[in-house]
């Protein structure tokens, strides 16, 4: 896991997100809004919950990388794979193998 752990997410439903962005599209307030629950989970916690339910017997192992919204970023730009002109001087060699089929994040 990269840095300690305690980064926190917040888990939401799609279903509710998907009202509640109905709800927005149908109500007359103007300006930012934050979708979301009133939970916060670290991810080191998230990560727990996911090996006790697992019933596997595995560690926990923290690394030094991106934490937050920087490593959120190093993910999404993993999986959206290589873009155009990304490569050695920009010269739109892809920097590692064609992941064209790849999700956008």
């Amino acid at each position: 896991m990269w840095g300690d752990g305690g980064a926190v997410r917040n888990f939401t439903y799609v279903d509710d997100m998907v009202e509640a962005i109905y709800l927005l599209t149908q109500s007359d307030l103007e300006g930012a809004v934050n979708l979301g629950g009133e939970e916060y989970v670290t991810v080191a916690k998230l990560a727990q919950t996911v090996i006790e339910i697992s019933g596997k017997d595995v560690g926990i192992e923290y690394v030094e990388g991106p934490v937050g919204v920087a490593a959120l970023r190093a993910v999404a730009k993993f999986l959206q794979g290589p873009q155009p002109g990304a490569g050695l001087g920009g010269q739109g060699e892809p920097a590692r193998g064609d992941r064209a089929d790849a999700p956008l994040g």
